[in-house]
């Protein structure tokens, strides 16, 4: 997934067209663990993270995906996993793309 990431051609060449990657535009990377995405919300109003994996295996999944990024160059800023952090994002662009790699069917 780091790979596919690094490698995915999302930023605008001189023609405008989403056409390089993270590689090609000499960019940099701040990966943040985002354990809630595993928060169940089919019932009621308080999320459930009953259903999240191993906090010792994502820990390690999440230190595996930064240090890929530092073996393939990319200057990379992480979070403290298992920390509350605040972050600011501003978001560029018309897109907004969902990586998987578990197959995602469509929501529309």
């Amino acid at each position: 997934m780091a790979d596919k990431l690094i490698d995915l051609r999302v930023f605008a060449d001189d023609g405008g067209r989403m056409n390089l990657s993270l590689t090609d535009v000499h960019g940099s990377a701040l990966i943040v663990s985002q354990f809630t995405l595993f928060a169940d919300m089919s019932r009621g109003r308080r999320p459930s993270l009953l259903g999240a994996g191993d906090p010792n295996r994502a820990r390690a999944l999440y230190e595996a995906f930064v240090q890929r990024f530092r073996e393939r160059g990319i200057e990379t800023s992480s979070g403290s996993f298992g920390a509350v952090m605040r972050v600011g994002i501003e978001n560029d662009g018309p897109v907004t793309l969902v990586l998987s790699s578990d197959d995602w069917p469509t929501r529309v």
